[in-house]
């Protein structure tokens, strides 16, 4: 062989190491082709990342919101309790205002006649404002005993009625629009 043949196979030869060598590092330091779908990959994942904080973000503010409404409906809730009956109240005070008046009239007065026709005048004046409400005096004379509507607290032997049926009234019950908010007492037949 000769020397130039010996020079070329030694060139080639380091050549060669030299391409096998860049090769590795080449594997080694992650392949250069990928690079580019690294880098979409990374930028896809910080804008997953910053979507995921906004819905974060989202959450907790209506979150709060939801919490603020809870806490402002309790309040309102509340207070309508506490102010329910304002109304009715306001109803009823020129009733209080005839008592006075009534009250003051008898001591300066002794005629006890007009004093009951006042009395009995605004006993009519605060049915009518309870009626208005919807509050309803309950039956309950000549009326079948109905546990729904009559608390029985005696039994007695009547030769008007018939058994079961209410013969006497002790106190009146009232209903409240369609629910009972005092069930009357009565004596029943028996």
């Amino acid at each position: 062989m000769s020397e130039k043949e010996q020079h070329n196979d030694a060139v080639d030869t380091v050549v060669d190491e030299a391409v096998a060598e860049e090769t590795l590092e080449t594997a080694a330091d992650g392949q250069p082709e990928e690079a580019p779908a690294d880098a979409a990959d990374d930028a896809r994942y910080a804008e997953l990342a910053k979507q995921a904080e906004d819905a974060q973000q989202r959450y907790l503010r209506a979150q709060a919101d939801f919490d603020n409404f809870r806490r402002r409906t309790m309040k309102e809730k509340e207070e309508l309790g506490q102010y329910a009956s304002m109304k009715l109240l306001g109803q009823l005070l020129p009733v209080v205002d005839n008592f006075e008046r009534a009250i003051a009239a008898s001591s300066s007065n002794s005629d006890y006649e007009s004093l009951a026709k006042g009395v009995d005048m605004i006993f009519r004046q605060l049915t009518q404002t309870l009626e208005a409400e919807g509050l309803k005096p309950i039956q309950a004379v000549g009326e079948p005993f109905n546990p729904e509507f009559h608390q029985a607290i005696m039994q007695v032997e009547s030769d008007e009625y018939e058994e079961g049926i209410v013969v006497e009234e002790v106190q009146k019950g009232y209903m409240l629009k369609d629910k009972v908010l005092r069930p009357a007492m009565v004596k029943v037949s028996g």
